[in-house]
């Protein structure tokens, strides 16, 4: 045997995975795959064209990340988040936030705060456009959490980033949520400027807590306020049909 051959490579589709991984994340987030439906597997492979052992990596990653469940008897479900289990996650991440912003006064670099302060601009600007915004406010704290130098608390937040994501996405769907959402992050950004650790920190927590009281909000008028397993406005059921832009382009294999 040669010395290439005793440790052979299985080359992997690795773009079509991360894709799928991908598509299936934002479908979940977005609530057009509901909390309590079935994932079947044989679905998802004739719907994205991939392979079984794709879907089932992809759906590994989900299940890692939070964003499904196995239940014993019925697979691959998309996780429910109660009422409860939401307060106690924006608990976490308010008192995270709330520390980086003042560790981002203290630590951050006069480039990292221009770079803040085009983040905030992107976000005007998008909301100015009725534009998606999570992927803007991801770029923002991103920034954030850089300026701080604190990679512990850089891999916490990351940790809790898929779960967080699907309430921040109800947090928004409420009704004038989202330009108070920008007003508060405005108010990050001023207390930064001030160099002003308190208020940054202050800022920080409150925007959790208001993006709080919005997500029970949204949960509550899905009819269940202590949980996300109710039937969305969509009208969609456990089992409904899956949505049809998951569908993979194959040229990415």
């Amino acid at each position: 045997m040669t010395e290439a051959n005793r440790f052979p490579i299985k080359r992997t589709p690795a773009p079509v995975r991360a894709k799928v991984l991908e598509n299936l994340r934002q479908t979940i987030i977005e609530r057009q795959l509901e909390p309590g439906q079935r994932l079947i597997e044989r679905e998802l492979v004739e719907l994205t064209g991939v392979s079984r052992t794709s879907i089932r990596e992809a759906l590994r990653e989900l299940a890692a990340e939070g964003l499904v469940t196995t239940v014993p008897n019925k697979g691959t479900v998309v996780t429910s988040v109660s009422a409860e289990e939401a307060r106690q996650l924006y608990e976490i991440r308010s008192a995270l936030e709330a520390l980086a912003g003042r560790l981002f006064v203290r630590n951050a670099s006069p480039a990292q705060r221009k770079s803040l302060v085009r983040a905030l601009d992107g976000i005007e600007r998008l909301t100015r456009k009725s534009a998606p915004l999570l992927p803007a406010k991801d770029s923002f704290y991103a920034v954030l959490f850089e300026g701080g130098g604190n990679e512990a608390l850089r891999s916490v937040v990351a940790g809790l980033h898929a779960r967080v994501s699907v309430l921040r996405w109800l947090s928004l769907s409420v009704p004038g949520r989202l330009d108070e959402s920008v007003s508060e992050i405005r108010a990050i950004v001023e207390a930064v400027l001030a160099e002003d650790e308190d208020a940054a920190a202050r800022a920080c927590s409150r925007h959790v807590e208001e993006a709080c009281r919005a997500a029970l909000q949204a949960l509550a008028e899905q009819g269940d306020p202590r949980s996300a397993s109710r039937t969305a406005p969509t009208g969609k059921r456990p089992g409904a049909a899956l949505p049809s832009h998951l569908t993979i382009d194959r040229e990415l294999g």
